[in-house]
């Protein structure tokens, strides 16, 4: 156990000080392991970093096999051009500190075929014994929880580090070191993964020099296996490129008439493999003393002790998969050679055009090589993994019991990264793609997920149209959001019903503020040359005289030209020109004008709906009709609301409610109240309408 130090304006660790080193810092322990050995690690979700000290770059990847010590597909290869497996539980950095390589691993998010999770990294142009020291560390929510450190690496191009395993239903971390002369397509081929050289890997060798086997064929070449150097002390850090032999053959490296007994260098390079003629074991030159090589022959020497936990000491056959790995660094989209399905740009199960009778998996831009059946073969069986359901007493048949663990388990860590991105980003983007998308491969209905999602879902829903509200106004792009927002959520139900009709009403009224005004037609009404009705409706005009107010009924028309009021034995007339405001006080619309006498007071049924039309017909009678686009000075920007309602916690500061929320001006705008987050509260729809125009 060592004490580990972390330096957060780096976001990384520094494994030798536990020293300030700029910022803050706090300490965690840490089980600190050699080669072989292995600790339990947490259940979560984990970083894994790998950090060295030079210029060179390395490809981290990594490998999700089953209980055969295979992968299934070729999906579950994480790597540069595949950064992301299907069911998220591991995914890669692609843009990392220099220095370093990260991978996530989520646990929880593993599936149950999956046995184990190898974490591995090779490099291009170099070798890691040009990299020095190397160090792999496992980081928890709560800090580093494993650290390996690599100090003795061979002259080879890729290395298998680590490896997380199941045990006793957890999961523990071991320590590998394991090297691979051939790089990462040797790699990768030990775990069942068909690699994809290109051309420039099938072309013909030359003429062999003498005392070297011909040249391996495309076919040869393709059956290449990896098998581990052997030492005395079981030592498996390293291994060199061979091929199998054919059966009934010896398999040697020595031509059959050289005298010398002796071989030629290998075009692989120095330093690879030598022999002697008579089955001795004999050191490459420039290699670790450690690494000496056997030949196969008649008699071949006994194998050395292997170590417990090297699972690589024979070679193992390659499993040919349905499609091949490209470990070219891909720079365009590869053309599709089956035809995409109806819906390219959805990843879904579609039929598999090689086989109608299976479904297939399309990721978006290709096909996989993942396959299920097209229906399920019997009516008794579960529809997502086929097995036998029991019978219930009474009809029908019990839910499958391990599907339904298995979708409550991943619904859980569904629901934690959908609710975090309605927080963030909405319901929209390809991040929100690929969480669906991730839900249809584990085959869940989508119901369930919307059912379990609900409360978050509501809430931004509510957010929504307290944001949208903010200002007044209501947008074409605020209300399509919403709308939008409700049949992506699959909501429903009394309150989503009264927040899609106040989103209607709020646009409607928006509409007719911004000049948006309806022509009606009038018959029995006389009118100016060019002039349009906009509204016709009945109201009474209240007059303030010495004895008390006065009321008289009759109908107010407004249209493009002036305001009338008709009514028994009294009438109305101001013309836009002489009207300064228009203002909804309670159950009245007051009309202020440029004369002490000349204002008006109007009882209506629908005082907001009169306000807005007189907005829209006076904005338009004098000539201030906003262009598109453009918003008044009432207008609240986005970082304000943002503000406000992290501020108030997203309920009405008054009573605490969390539904019907408005964004309401402390000092009111016609008191000359600013639009800024200090004047600004959030108040239910109850306790705005109590407030009204008061300070």
């Amino acid at each position: 156990m060592r004490q580990l130090c972390r330096i957060d304006h780096e976001n990384r660790y520094d494994l030798r000080t536990c020293g300030r080193v700029g910022g803050t810092w706090h300490s965690s322990t840490t089980m600190e392991l050699s080669k072989g050995a292995n600790t339990p690690i947490p259940t979560s979700l984990l970083a894994v970093v790998i950090s060295w000290r030079s210029d060179h770059t390395v490809d981290a990847h990594a490998l999700l096999l089953g209980s055969d010590g295979s992968v299934r597909g070729d999906r579950d290869l994480v790597f540069y051009n595949a950064p992301r497996h299907i069911s998220q539980a591991v995914t890669l950095d692609q843009d990392p500190d220099p220095g370093t390589a990260r991978l996530s691993v989520s646990l929880p998010r593993t599936e149950s075929e999956v046995d184990r999770i190898v974490v591995s990294g090779s490099l291009e142009e170099a070798t890691f014994s040009d990299l020095g020291e190397v160090t792999l560390t496992v980081f928890a929510v709560d800090g580093p929880v494993a650290v390996f450190t690599v100090d003795d690496s061979e002259s080879v191009s890729a290395m298998m580090f680590g490896e997380f395993y199941r045990r006793d239903g957890g999961w523990r971390f071991r320590a590998v070191g394991q090297g691979w002369a051939a790089g990462m397509a040797g790699l990768i081929t030990e775990f069942g993964i068909q690699v994809d050289e290109g051309p420039a890997a099938r072309q013909a060798t030359g003429p062999a020099r003498r005392g070297e086997s011909p040249a391996r064929t495309a076919a040869e070449d393709a059956t290449e296996l990896l098998r581990p150097a052997a030492s005395p002390a079981g030592d498996r850090s390293t291994a060199v490129l061979d091929r199998p032999a054919d059966s009934g053959h010896r398999r040697t490296g020595v031509a059959a008439d050289d005298p010398a007994g002796e071989r030629a260098a290998s075009p692989r390079g120095p330093g690879r493999t030598t022999a002697a003629a008579n089955g001795a074991r004999t050191a490459s030159p420039g290699t670790h003393p450690g690494n000496a090589h056997y030949r196969l022959d008649e008699n071949p020497p006994a194998a050395a002790p292997t170590a417990p936990w090297d699972r690589f000491a024979e070679p193992q056959p390659t499993r040919q998969l349905p499609g091949t790995v490209t470990l070219r660094r891909l720079t365009t989209t590869e053309p599709v050679r089956l035809p995409p399905p109806p819906d390219p740009d959805r990843a879904d199960w579609y039929r598999d055009p090689e086989d109608p009778a299976r479904l297939r998996w399309w990721d978006g831009e290709r096909w996989t090589a993942d396959r299920r059946p097209a229906a399920r073969p019997h009516a008794h069986d579960c529809d997502r993994c086929g097995a036998r359901r029991r019978r219930r007493v009474f009809g029908g048949h019990h839910p499958c019991s391990s599907c339904a663990a298995e979708t409550e388990e991943f619904l859980i860590h569904w629901h934690t990264r959908a609710a975090r991105l309605l927080a963030s980003s909405g319901p929209r983007g390809p991040e929100w793609e690929a969480l669906w998308a991730s839900l249809r491969y584990q085959r869940i209905d989508a119901a369930a997920a919307r059912a379990a999602l609900q409360p978050a879902a509501l809430q931004y829903v509510e957010r929504r149209v307290a944001f949208a509200f903010a200002d007044g106004q209501i947008t074409a792009e605020e209300f399509d959001e919403v709308e939008y927002a409700v049949t992506e959520l699959g909501l429903s139900g009394p309150l989503i019903d009264e927040l899609r009709s106040r989103m209607a009403r709020g646009r409607a009224l928006s509409r007719l503020r911004e000049g948006d005004l309806p022509a009606i037609a009038t018959p029995g009404l006389h009118l100016d040359a060019e002039e349009l009705v906009y509204l016709d409706i009945d109201a009474t005009h209240i007059r303030e005289l010495a004895r008390g107010p006065k009321h008289t009924d009759g109908r107010l028309i407004v249209s493009t030209k002036k305001l009338r009021f008709v009514g028994a034995g009294a009438g109305v007339e101001l013309p836009w020109s002489r009207i300064v405001s228009v203002a909804a006080e309670y159950d009245t619309v007051v009309v202020a004008a440029t004369s002490a006498r000349g204002g008006a007071t109007f009882a209506v049924a629908d005082p907001e709906y009169l306000t807005a039309a007189l907005e829209g017909a006076l904005r338009i009678a004098k000539r201030l009709v906003l262009a598109p686009g453009q918003r008044d000075s009432r207008s609240i920007p986005q970082e304000v609301k943002a503000e406000v309602w992290q501020r108030d916690g997203g309920r009405c500061v008054e009573c605490g409610d969390s539904h019907y929320l408005e964004f309401d001006h402390v000092i009111p705008l016609s008191r000359g109240g600013a639009t800024s987050a200090a004047n600004l509260q959030i108040l239910c729809r109850g306790c705005n309408r109590t407030k009204g125009a008061n300070i």
